[in-house]
């Protein structure tokens, strides 16, 4: 099986830069520019398009916490600029003072949110930077180069994964998927989403089913709006239908992403995800997942042990700022499920794509340090 994996790796490497660039409408999802980090503001997709700076670690923190940039790869990214911010806001010339000061903003950035493991790995693997440095005067740009290269990797991953999963869609295959996965969840070109628009590029007719994803309405406002502009055959369902079209014949692949993966293959997705694999599975449908290898968490052995965000209850009890519940009525609002892993029929990652059972695929990509 190893030899079968290792043919895949690494698939970037076989093609220039260049080449995975040309004809992709990469967004702008978070960019640096001349010592300010730069946003697409999330939370007015899609009736208004904008840019907004965010000149302080803490602006990028609360830009994570509301939701004007989301999706696991892109605040990894996003806390990665935001470290490279903070280590400019530190004044201390010790060593040891700027590593304990910079400790305590990574500490502030990574709990920003809990599900998503990138936004740990991402200001973990800058830390690491920071403690080989050889002077204080060289951390803030080390961080920063490293912040890019993070960013540069993304957009790399994007593709490759876009690359190997498209080979999972047929001509013609109506596709369901959740929340968003597309560039604005990524440094720019997607994960689930990077499989149909590379499905597309390779001449395949897709028609895609976007479940509207209460309660922020992340498949309604962002994934409807992505495919929209990238000239896809997109409509937006109730959540609650998706397993009715199952039924009737009217999805060939559900293709959603995923915030962290355990060892054994259960994931933590956009709340209403494992419902979807249940109908996938009683219906015949294949289930796939799609993620790099940074989603991966080595340290878990199953999904009990990712810690699911519980976000305001206001966020489903009012709709586009109209409250909807009676007034003295609460509501539980997880932000997450966990899917078993056992349920997935393919983890299409930047390196391989893991058949079932995906535990064993994990099992390989996670053997050695230089593969994460």
């Amino acid at each position: 099986m190893e030899e079968g994996v290792r043919r895949y790796w690494p698939l970037v490497e076989w093609i220039e830069v260049m080449d995975l660039l040309e004809g992709r409408d990469i967004l702008p999802t978070i960019r640096w520019d001349g010592g300010k980090v730069r946003i697409i503001d999330q939370l007015l997709l899609p009736h208004d398009f904008r840019i907004v700076e965010c000149e302080e670690y803490r602006d990028l923190i609360e830009a994570i916490k509301d939701m004007r940039i989301r999706g696991a790869p892109a605040i990894g990214i996003a806390g990665a600029f935001a470290l490279a911010l903070g280590a400019r806001s530190i004044k201390e010339k010790d060593m040891g003072s700027f590593l304990m000061r910079l400790k305590g903003i990574a500490s502030e950035i990574s709990s920003a949110r809990p599900t998503a493991v990138n936004l740990e790995w991402a200001v973990n693997r800058l830390m690491e930077k920071a403690r080989r440095a050889e002077d204080v005067d060289s951390i803030p740009d080390i961080l920063l180069s490293e912040a890019e290269e993070i960013l540069r990797e993304d957009i790399e991953t994007s593709i490759s994964i876009g690359i190997l999963g498209s080979e999972l869609i047929n001509d013609g295959d109506l596709v369901l998927t959740h929340c968003n996965t597309g560039g604005l969840a990524t440094g720019g070109w997607g994960t689930a989403l990077a499989i149909i628009y590379e499905a597309k590029r390779q001449g395949k007719r897709v028609k895609v089913f976007v479940d509207e994803t209460r309660p922020l309405l992340q498949g309604a406002r962002l994934t409807a709006w992505e495919l929209k502009r990238a000239g896809i055959d997109v409509s937006i369902v109730c959540d609650s239908s998706a397993p009715y079209l199952m039924r009737k014949g009217m999805v060939s692949v559900v293709l959603v992403g995923a915030d962290r993966i355990a060892r054994n293959g259960d994931f933590a997705n956009k709340i209403g995800t494992y419902g979807l694999a249940l109908a996938a599975n009683a219906n015949g449908v294949p289930f796939y997942v799609a993620a790099p290898t940074s989603t991966i968490d080595p340290n878990l052995t199953d999904g009990e042990g990712i810690r699911v965000e519980v976000r305001d209850e206001s966020e489903v009890l009012s709709l586009c700022g109209r409250r909807i519940g009676p007034e003295g009525v609460g509501a539980y609002n997880p932000a997450f499920d966990i899917t078993p892993g056992e349920l997935v029929d393919a983890l299409i990652t930047e390196k391989m794509v893991v058949r079932r059972p995906v535990g064993e695929g994990i099992g390989i990509l996670t053997r050695g340090s230089d593969l994460m």
